[in-house]
């Protein structure tokens, strides 16, 4: 009975994990979305003085870094799936490895600009136990490993 149970209550759970996409994501006047209240979201937009939701920008290389080149080492975070994508913007959507909840992360630079803004929040829940910045840390390593950040 105790299997059974777990099984349907894991199922239950996968089913409910993704939430329904944000309607309020992408570019509007330079800025990404800002992060709720809740610890679930970082942004290199929040203010610094917002310790849990600010995080550090990334200076690529130059500005004629090309988009395809970020977009390529984003997309190739583990469990990572590009939602969407134009020059200079990208939304993705990242799944936790154990029960599959998803985050939307986006980058955006600016036309002519060296400058890459990141965001990255959970769509459900409170409290993402500090994955979101987590993965950013991920993004930024792999971006230097490639070459693509300055030194």
């Amino acid at each position: 009975m105790f299997g059974k149970l777990t099984v349907v209550y894991l199922a239950l759970g996968l089913a409910g994990c993704a939430g329904t996409m944000p309607s309020h994501l992408g570019v509007k006047d330079g800025k990404l979305a800002a992060c709720p209240a809740s610890p679930n979201c970082v942004s290199s937009q929040a203010p610094q003085s917002d310790g849990q939701h600010h995080i550090t920008a990334l200076d690529l290389r130059a500005a004629d870094v090309r988009w395809q080149e970020v977009v390529a080492v984003a997309a190739a975070l583990p469990r990572t799936r590009v939602i969407r994508q134009q020059e200079g913007y990208l939304h993705a959507e990242s799944r936790s490895a154990l029960l599959g909840f998803v985050d939307d992360v986006e980058l955006y630079r600016a036309p002519g600009a060296s400058r890459l803004e990141l965001r990255s929040a959970s769509r459900l829940g409170y409290s993402d136990l500090g994955v979101n910045r987590s993965r950013m840390d991920a993004l930024r390593s792999a971006l230097d490993r490639a070459g693509l950040l300055q030194e």
